[in-house]
């Protein structure tokens, strides 16, 4: 392998081809953050203007063998909703910089991910299509901006399922819509990643051994224990969000 490939070298291009599989992994046993920590490896090595589009590319290689290996548990009624609302937040999230400051964002994202988590019927509130219609313009907007926005997918999906087999199943097929109407959004742009497409390739082949083992790992898995986990994942998750805000906003 040349030392320099793609501007790294040899280790990295293997620890990075590696990481999906990990991540995948934690991601279907879990309930959530596989996507934010993959985005989390791979900003160590990226430059921002290539990051979120070849995270892009992975995610969706990552949840197509999901979607593939779980077809049987889609809650299928929440696709199209879903689909309506990612084409429009992907076309608003491509013309649109977002005005919000960061810190304030993020704030945003970790109260109102905590609220839902914990207050499961404010995530069940109205009619499922419409819900789900306004989680895909939403996560879709701000996914062409911060890339990893599964988390705020998680308390709604995990409120509509009744077992965490639906919950994969489903929270992977509307990742795959999501990705695919951002990865169109940055074609439209011309933003070109054609260079990666080695090592995006590894890293969705590892993905889906990741997916595999994570399947084969939820099987084994009590629901209540899943339910409990998943909450619990979300949290710090979402207290992590709150603390980066206070942080990149001056106060501490």
């Amino acid at each position: 392998m040349d030392p320099t490939f793609l501007g790294v070298d040899g280790w990295t291009f293997a620890a990075l081809a590696v990481a999906p599989m990990l991540t995948n992994f934690l991601g279907v046993t879990l309930g959530a953050a596989g996507g934010l920590l993959l985005l989390a490896v791979m900003a160590l090595v990226f430059p921002p203007a290539v990051l979120i589009p070849v995270h892009t590319v992975v995610q969706l290689g990552s949840v197509t063998t999901r979607t593939m290996m779980m077809w049987r548990w889609i809650m299928r009624g929440t696709l199209l909703p879903f689909l309506a609302g990612a084409v429009l937040g992907a076309a608003a999230g491509a013309q649109i910089f977002v005005a919000l400051p960061t810190a304030a964002l993020q704030g945003i994202l970790g109260a109102f991910i905590l609220v839902v988590a914990w207050l499961p019927r404010l995530a069940r509130a109205g009619g499922q299509r419409r819900r789900f219609a306004l989680m895909g313009f939403g996560a879709t907007f701000l996914g062409v901006f911060v890339s990893a926005t599964g988390t705020l997918l998680t308390p709604f999906v995990a409120a509509a399922s009744p077992s965490r087999h639906n919950y994969a199943a489903t929270f992977s097929a509307l990742m795959f819509i999501l990705h695919l109407s951002k990865l169109a959004a940055f074609g439209a742009l011309g933003i070109a990643i054609g260079a990666y497409l080695p090592l995006m390739a590894a890293m969705i082949a590892f993905a889906a051994a990741g997916n595999w083992l994570g399947r084969h790992a939820l099987d084994r898995m009590p629901e209540r224990l899943f339910r409990i986990v998943l909450k619990t994942v979300l949290s710090v998750l979402a207290l992590r969000l709150l603390w980066v805000a206070a942080r990149n906003a001056g106060w501490i």
